[in-house]
């Protein structure tokens, strides 16, 4: 694999010469809220080769598959104890009729993919399909409905046709498409993205909009729908408030999209050739997310103080220019050790605001943007998991677990906006923070206790001394990953340049503070017992 980074911009170095160890605490004996499993989920859109060579090859392909699944990738998944999957789209969604993926697959209508590249596809992959899918994997799914160009009859009886267990037209048309009992689906959004490709509505247009069709959107039987407004686009804190004021409790969540880019418009750089200010800008913007959080959480708390109404970042993530040689329009791209640490911080980022921040879904789960998994193009059958699959594999005990508060001093890399002063989508212009240490604390369904720590500087290790009041920490075992080279990534020929392995500098010692030597460019998962 080529060397594809210089790391030279000294404005930004940190020296690496030996510290007074980092004083912090995990408060124990301060429980927060439960860490919803589901801010783990995953979203998969018809987009490229995330569902047709990613999760998806057909019954008959010499690819080794379970049904028509890849059977790697359903393995890889399964091992990362996916919570949720949102599917089919992002703007897909609102350009897909559901009764054109149901019945005899030669008999389904082709389909020409109008948002992403033109991609003709034979609609092989449907309603049963993915909710097959879902139950194999032990997830829950969640369906975005067409509002811009369907109707509220032909999103009802997508409703009724997965979920009825009655003798009702749909539920007798699924039955004879082969499946016998109805599905259990929970999560189902109004709509995509309704301020842009979902109809280019207003917020008030479009929050009529979602009264209608949740007005034909009925519970079948047992099953109850939580349903889930188009929220807003990052800084538009307009579009919550209108929502908030005129859908108000008929929705039972609204979205939150939130992506770590320099832009819509022009280039957005290399996923792995990238310069240090380049690095840390990347950094800076992905914790912005926590401020936009907190603002759009300010605007929902006055209206709902009870936090009925879920905030789900159901798309967020890296994205960089498509990786050179590829299709036009299909966002594959590489993940290097960069996006790792995107994933780090925003996921600490959603633990702590979990009391509001009921779901997250990374963009998006094989294939496209800052994904679990890469599978070949050429179909040879090869796949390889990104540093970012790593991150939510060391990061699955959070799920369910009690956050716990953590105090943290750090030093913080201010980063120039003025890099990409041009392109960048930002809330103003000033410079951009970005922490050297993060970390998050919770506290495990078994008693113990899990502590995520990131070290973000290319150059410096750290030491940190933890005092756990409120617990007895008996033992501490890890995992850390870490690499020569923060652009490293992982490919076919080379797969596990970026894999965790066995941590061993955090001891315990004779007065219960947990003690941590964390290298430079490093994320480390504690579990403590």
């Amino acid at each position: 694999m080529k060397k594809v980074i210089a790391l030279v911009f000294s404005v930004f170095a940190i020296s690496a010469s030996a510290a007074e160890a980092v004083k912090a605490t995990v408060h124990a004996d301060q429980a927060g809220a439960k860490i919803n499993k589901e801010i783990y989920g995953q979203f998969s859109e018809h987009l490229g080769s995330c569902i047709y060579g990613g999760l998806w090859v057909g019954e008959g392909s010499q690819i080794p598959n379970i049904n028509g699944y890849r059977k790697d990738v359903f393995e890889a998944l399964k091992a990362l104890k996916i919570p949720v999957m949102r599917w089919p789209g992002g703007c897909f969604a609102d350009d897909y009729h559901w009764m054109d993926g149901i019945g005899p697959k030669d008999k389904r209508p082709s389909l020409r993919n109008n948002n992403w590249g033109g991609t003709i596809e034979d609609n092989s992959f449907g309603t049963h399909e993915f909710l097959n899918l879902c139950e194999m994997l032990g997830c829950e799914p969640y369906i975005s409905g067409n509002v811009g160009s369907g109707t509220v009859k032909e999103m009802a009886q997508w409703v009724e046709y997965m979920t009825s267990d009655g003798d009702t037209p749909m539920a007798r048309l699924r039955r004879q498409n082969g499946r016998d009992k109805a599905w259990k689906v929970k999560y189902f959004g109004i709509g995509n993205e309704a301020w842009g490709c979902g109809g280019n509505m207003t917020p008030q247009y479009y929050s009529d909009e979602f009264r209608k069709f949740n007005t034909y959107l009925r519970d079948q039987g047992q099953n109850r729908l939580y349903r889930i407004a188009s929220g807003a686009s990052d800084y538009d804190y307009d579009w919550t408030k209108v929502c908030m004021d005129k859908i108000g409790n008929r929705m039972q969540g609204i979205s939150l999209h939130y992506y770590t880019c320099t832009g819509w418009s022009g280039p957005k750089g290399s996923a792995t050739q990238f310069d240090t200010q380049q690095y840390y800008w990347a950094l800076g913007k992905c914790l912005e997310i926590e401020e936009v959080i907190k603002k759009h959480k300010a605007i929902m708390d006055k209206k709902d103080p009870q936090n009925k109404i879920g905030l789900l970042v159901d798309e967020w993530g890296t994205w960089w220019d498509e990786e050179p040689g590829t299709i036009a329009g299909h966002l594959y791209q590489q993940n290097a050790l960069r996006d790792a640490f995107v994933a780090a911080l925003s996921l600490n980022v959603f633990h702590k605001y979990t009391d509001r921040v009921k779901m997250a879904n990374i963009a998006q789960v094989v294939n496209v943007l800052q994904s679990m998994i890469l599978t070949d193009q050429e179909g040879t059958g090869h796949m390889v998991l990104t540093p970012t699959y790593h991150v939510f594999q060391m990061y699955t005990p959070f799920m369910e677990a009690t956050y716990l508060p953590v105090d943290l001093e750090s030093e913080t890399i201010q980063c120039s906006k003025e890099y990409f002063k041009e392109k960048a989508q930002t809330a103003d212009n000033t410079t951009r923070p970005c922490p050297v240490l993060s970390a998050s604390a919770a506290k495990t369904t078994d008693g113990g206790i899990v502590l995520a720590i990131t070290n973000v500087s290319l150059d410096k290790a750290q030491a940190i001394d933890f005092e756990l009041p409120g617990f007895k920490a008996k033992s501490v075992s890890g995992r850390i990953l870490t690499s020569k080279n923060v652009a490293d990534y992982n490919d076919f020929q080379h797969p596990d340049v970026v894999a965790p392995k066995e941590f061993k500098d955090a001891k315990l010692n004779k007065k219960g503070t947990l003690n941590v030597k964390i290298p430079a460019k490093s994320i480390v998962v504690l579990n403590i017992r």
